[in-house]
């Protein structure tokens, strides 16, 4: 397998990188940050980080996933903070200076998980899987801005708890895809395989716990 990158002059070949041979590649992500020199593939259970500039692999994370890793995602505020989910049903976070064990791992899930994405406020987070489930994920101990709890009643503090805020289940069929609405930090939609799209909105209790 072959990762190739092309100019904008004729479409020429601007570089390429070589994957093992029998990897089956199924993701591909383009981390925000490191100048945009890098690239982050799924392919079995591993995950590797391709740098632009040499088309060299510089990171590894071997065995990820005890399963197929279906998908990436880098954390849009911090530099070395990523994402991963695959067939063993898991969502794991990843230190990718250190990646020798995630750093968070949640099986929210009953089936494979073949879609994360990061909200802009990266305490939230959106799964979505076989089981015809959309998640809605919490992580503050991992975010840029540490949520404050100190102060807040009890209640708040089990409903803004890490790991799993809201489960959708509109879908009747295996969720493909979801994506944050790049207009409305709120909004989101996934799209499942018998062709339903559907549009949802964080509620407004999570969404003012995190704001205020």
């Amino acid at each position: 397998a072959v990762v190739s990158t092309q100019s904008g002059h004729y479409g020429r070949e601007h570089g390429s990188c070589e994957l093992p041979k029998r990897s089956s590649p199924v993701s591909l992500r383009w981390n925000p940050h490191s100048n945009g020199n890098q690239v982050g593939v799924a392919s079995d259970q591993h995950i590797r980080l391709h740098d632009l500039r040499t088309m060299k692999c510089t990171t590894i994370l071997d065995n990820a996933h005890s399963q197929t890793v279906r998908d990436l995602d880098f954390n849009p505020n911090r530099q070395y903070c990523l994402v991963t989910c695959g067939d063993d049903c898991a969502t794991k976070f990843w230190d990718t200076r250190n990646c020798t064990e995630p750093l968070l791992s949640f099986t929210n899930h009953s089936h494979w998980v073949w879609r994360v994405r990061y909200n802009l406020r990266d305490q939230l987070l959106l799964t979505g899987g076989s089981d015809s489930k959309v998640v809605l994920l919490n992580v503050p101990s991992l975010a840029s801005e540490t949520l404050a709890c100190e102060d807040q009643e009890e209640e708040t503090k089990d409903r803004m708890r890490e790991g799993v805020l809201e489960e959708y289940d509109k879908h009747e069929d295996s969720v493909y895809s979801v994506a944050w609405s790049t207009v409305d930090p709120w909004l989101f939609a996934s799209l499942s395989n018998d062709g339903r799209l559907v549009l949802n909105k964080v509620s407004k209790e999570i969404k003012f716990n995190i704001i205020l």
